[in-house]
């Protein structure tokens, strides 16, 4: 499918929240237009796979966990972002989930980490979004968690 002269990319990202509402969020060091940036695991959704099924595919690829339930849609959005050395249309969906381990360790998948970019990773607090000056997908992340747990509290 192709939006105007763009190509559309379905991806699925997964917002995972440690027992102490802490957001793990992974670092790419892109050059422009993107840039250097933190953002939820998830990527590209395959052909004739749904957006959920992708979610936890994506987390699974990218932290090696395999027993992460997904809670609830948080999010819609699209836009333009390059991918690959293109200019995309990207449609994407937000899901929340939970791990219960406090700041839990990612083993096992730098190789993956290595191929697609992912330069760190590490667990931020609802503030620390508040207050970074480092570029965040999508900016109102923190505001998207919030409204999602004051719903389930």
């Amino acid at each position: 499918m192709v939006t105007g002269s763009l190509p559309v990319r379905h991806a699925a990202r997964v917002a995972i929240l440690d027992p102490q509402d802490r957001v793990l969020l992974f670092r790419y060091d892109d050059p422009p237009p993107n840039g250097r940036h933190w953002t939820t695991p998830g990527g590209g959704a395959e052909p004739g796979e749904d957006y959920p099924a992708a979610a936890i595919r994506e987390l699974a690829e990218e932290t090696g966990w395999t027993d992460i339930v997904l809670l609830g849609e948080v999010s819609r959005r699209a836009f333009e972002m390059q991918y690959m050395g293109l200019m995309v249309w990207q449609d994407e969906r937000m899901y929340l989930a939970r791990t219960h381990e406090a700041k839990r360790e990612i083993h096992g998948v730098e190789a993956m980490h290595a191929t697609d970019g992912i330069a760190t990773w590490r667990w931020w607090t609802l503030a620390e979004l508040d207050a970074t000056g480092e570029d965040v997908w999508p900016s109102d992340l923190a505001d998207l968690i919030r409204r999602w747990l004051s719903g389930y509290r």
